[in-house]
């Protein structure tokens, strides 16, 4: 008797899980690109982790800076350096859902900065990035 009540548990358990959506596995976080000053991706080197000292709201996001230098680059113009699709993944975006981001998948396409889910999701995202941006682009305000 115990045994099938497991069973049946787990059963009705399963059912569950497959009809209710889950959360993504990096799901998104007020803290933008999980800590690292978006300032810095636009610098030709590696993104750089920011500081509780240095920090920025934008758009309901708590950005951190590495420098006041960087944060006051920010706080004067955020579109410059904030990631595209309010750090969203590029690559979801353009298949029409919102999934967080490995801060370290990343590429700055003129001028602005988008991020992926993975490495491996940006090398797919690489394969057609002008065609992602457009779609992505075409998606965001639904999702928005």
């Amino acid at each position: 008797m115990m045994n099938r009540r497991i069973v049946l548990g787990l059963a009705a358990a399963s059912v569950a899980a497959i009809a209710l959506p889950s959360a993504p596995a990096f799901a998104k976080d007020p803290l933008a690109l999980t800590g690292y000053d978006p300032v810095s991706y636009f610098s030709g080197r590696a993104p750089a982790k920011g500081s509780l000292e240095f920090t920025a709201q934008h758009r309901g996001k708590t950005y951190q800076f590495s420098s006041a230098q960087n944060r006051d680059a920010f706080a004067a113009n955020p579109s410059r350096f904030a990631p595209q699709y309010d750090g969203y993944c590029a690559y979801g975006v353009a298949r029409g859902y919102k999934v967080g981001v490995d801060p370290l998948a990343y590429k700055v396409v003129d001028g602005r900065l988008y991020v992926n889910y993975s490495r491996s999701v940006q090398r797919t995202w690489s394969r057609d990035v002008p065609g992602f941006i457009s779609k992505a682009n075409q998606n965001w305000p639904s999702l928005n």
